[in-house]
This record gives structure tokens, C-alpha cells and sequence, in this order.
């Protein structure tokens, strides 16, 4: 067991040696979502490598943990991972109708279960068996994890705020609309308020593109007979990168600074971290005050856990310590017993996107990329998670590349994309 692995259930239940059952529900902001409203558009489809994705917990939990997952872990990525040191847990199947016998027995040993955040269906599947949760109740994952939640509680603490607004209804977003001369100098972004990578985000930078979104909302609004609109309004904020940094809340309030990563996106889409971000000690330690002054609020407001925090660095140096609150497991978090074992000066969490023509078995994935020493492949399941669709479909391979420098990565980084590109059934990596 490593010790990030300690310290957080030490953290969580008081002692680092407390069995935990793993739910890593990727999608659980749709279920926040729910009641809540956004812009207008498509119901978001579910997506089958979004909920694979729930093998990244694999080398999250320890060898005395649980992991559920919707299939089974492939027996030969498990084999590999054990090869590198890692101790893996025990996989129980959601679809097992022995499970809540399984978790039962994990109740009588002390356990908990602990999702990556929970709704209400996390809630029912740890109360019908009996197991208490190691974080709080879905009714407070929901407040805390709102983005007009992150701007109330980010002005209130006075910390740097991205300039912007709250709206919870269409007049205040009509109001907010009209107080901007749009240009494409002069952006602003709408989120929605339970919005997560790219959905629910609309970029506006004229007048004509902000009449035309306002449009559609007013006729929506006009056509259910409600008023609501749950979104914030932020002005565009020219960056040097965005950043990721990690905090743990413990059961009796005492809050950690964990870690800070640089976030690689695009469009709103998280692509991965580098590590360490290229900051000056003031901003760690500007990020260090945030982490304290939001976990005393996030606590008093009924939080106990891990919550990672989005920031920008402005392309002028200036630290925006909170562009949005995530009160859950993070992408970051997934990471941690893989950099504690790997100890190199720099790191780079991605996936890359690989074009397929059939499915890949694992062993034809770590042939590729056997040559290299310093990567580790942390999620498998979505490489082959879109094989019922016809061919070509894509899929994610997830590693982590270390290196001694941060050029050392990068050509690491195209050797591995080489690599991949020989693959049976490989159309083109990205």
C-alpha cells in the first residue's frame, strides 16, 4: 500500500488501514444536473469510454480495497500492473447479483465505500448493504459541486475572482448579456453550472452569437413555462496554462494542500497533467491560502474528502486561485500511487486516441510499448470500449511518461506515439 493510499483513508475513516470499495462513476455530474437548468441542447449521451474509464481505479485502491466496475479488469493488464509493484484490489461486478452480499461482508469488516462522488444512486447501493460512506451524502456532493457554489464561495473568501457573474434565471442572464460589447478581444464564456469537459459551454464573441443564444433560451423558457437558468458568465481570460491542485479535507476538519499540476485541455476538455507545473513559490504559495480558506468553507458547509480545484495563470503572471470547485476524485487523483512509486523529476499524465479497425488485445498494446522503461500504462479498458460500433471506431489508451527533463517527455512522448502507430488494426494515434 503507498502512502498516498494511507493518508487518505486515514484522512477519510480515521485509519490507514480501512478497507474502501472504489465506485469510480465518471458521469455522476448528469446525476447532480438533474433539476438543475442548463443551456439549451442535447441531452448528453452516454459514452462507453467515459465509463470505462472506471479502470483508471485499478492503481487507485490497494491490495485489502474493492473496485466495482461494469467489467471485468483484463486479466493480462492486471498481470502487467502487479509485474510494476502495484497491488491491485479485488474487482466485484455491478452487475453481480451477488454484490450486495459482497459488500455486506465488506460492512461486517469495517469497510466503507467510497465513489468517486456520490448521487443518490451511489447512496442506495452503499445503505442496501449496509455500508457507510466515507464522504458525505448526495444532497451535499450536489451544493458544493455547483460552479455558482465555486463564484459565491470564492468572492465571499475574497480571493481573485475570473471577472464574471451567476445567473440563475433568464432575466439575470439577459441583464449579464447586455452589460458586455463583444469581440473576439473581448470573449466571454458561458458555462453551465453542473458542466463538465467542454459540455455545457458556449464561447461568445459577438453581439449576433450572443442575441442568438439568448434567443433559445428565452424560447425555451417560453415554452415550459420556466424561468430557471443555472449558468455563470465569465469574461475570457488570456493564460500562460491552466492548473489543477488537490486538496483532502479529513473527517475532523483538517484540510492538506496535496498537490498543484499543470492541466493540459483543449476547448474545456481535460487531455492530461504535466508535472510540476512551472509556477513561482508566490503563486504555490497563493494556491496554498486558497486551499486553506476553501476547505475551512467547504467543511463548514458539510464537505468532508478529496476536491480538486480548477486555477489559471493569466498571461500576465496573474493567479486565478479558483475558476471552479470539483468536491470529488479528480483525474489527478487517479495518479497518485503511479508518481509516488515512479520518483522522476517530471511527469506527464495523457491518453492518446487511437483509431481502430478492431479491437486490440493488451498483450499487442505492451509489445509496443514494452521498450520503454519510464511509462506506465494506468487504463486499458478504453481502448476497446467503442468495438460494438462499426469499424473504424476510437478508443483511449491512458499512461503516464516520466522523464529527467521536461524535453525528455516530449520526445518520449513521440516515440511512444510512433510506437502506437504500428499497432495491428491502427489507423493513426493522436
Amino acid at each position: 500500500m503507498t502512502r498516498y493510499q494511507q493518508e487518505l483513508k486515514r484522512a477519510l475513516t480515521g485509519s490507514p488501514e480501512t478497507p474502501l470499495v472504489f465506485v469510480c462513476n465518471f458521469e455522476v455530474e448528469e446525476k447532480w444536473a438533474v433539476g438543475h437548468v442548463g443551456l439549451p441542447g442535447p441531452a448528453p449521451a452516454a459514452s462507453p469510454v467515459v465509463r470505462r474509464m472506471e479502470d483508471l481505479g485499478a492503481l487507485l485502491a490497494g491490495p485489502d480495497d474493492f473496485l466495482v466496475l461494469s467489467e471485468p479488469l483484463d486479466p493480462d493488464y492486471r498481470a502487467y500492473a502487479e509485474g510494476l509493484g502495484f497491488g491491485l484490489p479485488t474487482v466485484l461486478l455491478a452487475d453481480d447479483p451477488a454484490l450486495p452480499d459482497r459488500l455486506a461482508e465488506v460492512a461486517r469488516a469495517g469497510g466503507r465505500v467510497l465513489p468517486m462522488g456520490v448521487s443518490e444512486q451511489e447512496q442506495a447501493l452503499a445503505q442496501s448493504a449496509g455500508l457507510p460512506l466515507a464522504v458525505p451524502d448526495a444532497d451535499v456532493f450536489e451544493r458544493v459541486n455547483s460552479k455558482i457554489y465555486s463564484r459565491t464561495i470564492t468572492a465571499e473568501a475574497g480571493l481573485r475572482e475570473v471577472p464574471g457573474h451567476s445567473c440563475t434565471s433568464v432575466g439575470e442572464f439577459a441583464d449579464v448579456l447586455a452589460s458586455y460589447q463583444l469581440s473576439r478581444e473581448n470573449r466571454i464564456v458561458v458555462k453551465d453550472a453542473y458542466g463538465v469537459s467542454g459540455k455545457g459551454l458556449v464561447v461568445l464573441d459577438s453581439a449576433a452569437r450572443a442575441t442568438g443564444l439568448l434567443r433559445m433560451v428565452r424560447r425555451r423558457a417560453e415554452r415550459t413555462g420556466d424561468e430557471r437558468l443555472h449558468v455563470v458568465v465569465e469574461e475570457w481570460v488570456p493564460k500562460r496554462f491552466d492548473l489543477n491542485y488537490q486538496l483532502t479535507i479529513s473527517a475532523d476538519g483538517a484540510t492538506t494542500f496535496d498537490f498543484v499540476k499543470q492541466a493540459l485541455t483543449e476547448r474545456g476538455v481535460h487531455k492530461g497533467h504535466l508535472m510540476p507545473a512551472e509556477l513561482e513559490p508566490g503563486h504555490v504559495a497563493e494556491l496554498r491560502h486558497a486551499t486553506g480558506v476553501i476547505g475551512a468553507r467547504l467543511y463548514a458547509d458539510g464537505f468532508t474528502g478529496v476536491a480538486g480545484i480548477d486555477a489559471i495563470l493569466g498571461a500576465d503572471g496573474t493567479l486565478y486561485p479558483v475558476l471552479e470547485i470539483n468536491a470529488r476524485l479528480n483525474m489527478s487523483t487517479y495518479q497518485c500511487a503511479v508518481t509516488e512509486i515512479y520518483r522522476r523529476p517530471f511527469a506527464l499524465a495523457k491518453h492518446y486516441t487511437l483509431r481502430l479497425t478492431a479491437a486490440c488485445e493488451f498483450v499487442d498494446v505492451h509489445k509496443a510499448v514494452q521498450p520503454f522503461d519510464d511509462l506506465v500504462i494506468t487504463c486499458f479498458g478504453t481502448v476497446n470500449a467503442n468495438a460494438a460500433v462499426e469499424p473504424p471506431f476510437e478508443g483511449r489508451l491512458y499512461v503516464m511518461l516520466f522523464a529527467d527533463s521536461r524535453a525528455g517527455l516530449t520526445a518520449l512522448d513521440t516515440e511512444v506515439t510512433a510506437a502506437l502507430e504500428r499497432l495491428p488494426h491502427c489507423l493513426e494515434v493522436r
